[in-house]
């Protein structure tokens, strides 16, 4: 079983206090899962390890595996809707990796932001009037959803509010210093979901909020 030790030994270790915790609070043995060995790749705002470990596989065989695992952190996400105009409240930045697959200079998606070990509900109210230029106090938790599991370790938290033009407190745009260029788009839902027809929005975490809202529109408390 790997513990803090081994993982501070491979590449340089985690590092931080918070780091080290967190990786003591992980469960790095499972009923048929066995961490043998974790090594730090690279890092930077967060951390690439390769992780070798052992499976029981279904059919009784054990199997040895390594994957390449992208340690970014958890963030959270949210879609506000406006009950009265039926519109909501969306982004327009670059997104560097989507440019270099697609030559999409700019992608609407909803506003997120990491955790940064802060509580989702404190973070979100940040991070929409750093973004959007809307101060919210009351955000309804949706869910919690890894977007690609498979490669990913970052857990999103879900988040919808409401929201009017009286809650404008700024032109938003995000953090200059932390390198943030943001255009605000303000939509209806309607448009939003058209949007996702079109491929003008291709963001996984937008898609879910959209159609999960374009659902349940009603339950959004005022």
């Amino acid at each position: 079983m790997a513990d803090a030790d081994s993982w501070s030994r491979a590449g340089g270790g985690w590092g931080s206090k918070s780091d080290q915790q967190r990786l003591e609070s992980m469960k790095m043995d499972g009923e048929t899962v066995r961490i043998c060995d974790v090594e730090t790749i690279a890092q930077e705002k967060g951390r690439l390890i390769r992780v070798s470990y052992e499976q029981s596989r279904r059919d009784g065989e054990q199997q040895q595996r390594k994957r390449d695992i992208y340690d970014n952190g958890n963030s959270a996400t949210i879609l506000p809707y406006d009950p009265d105009r039926k519109t909501v409240l969306l982004t327009r930045q670059l997104r560097l990796p989507v440019f270099l697959r697609d030559g999409m200079e700019r992608t609407v998606e909803a506003c997120a932001g990491k955790l940064d070990g802060e509580e989702a509900e404190r973070r979100i109210v940040k991070e929409m009037q750093e973004e959007l230029g809307y101060k919210i106090t009351n955000v309804q938790r949706l869910f919690e959803l890894y977007v690609s599991p498979a490669a990913i370790m970052e857990k999103v938290v879900f988040f919808t509010c409401a929201y009017s033009p009286a809650n404008k407190v700024s032109d938003g745009g995000g953090l200059k210093e932390e390198g943030e260029d943001i255009e605000i788009v303000e939509t209806t839902l309607e448009e939003a979901a058209a949007m996702i027809a079109t491929g003008e929005i291709v963001d996984a975490k937008t898609v879910v909020l959209i159609q999960y809202l374009s659902s349940r529109i009603q339950d959004i408390p005022g």
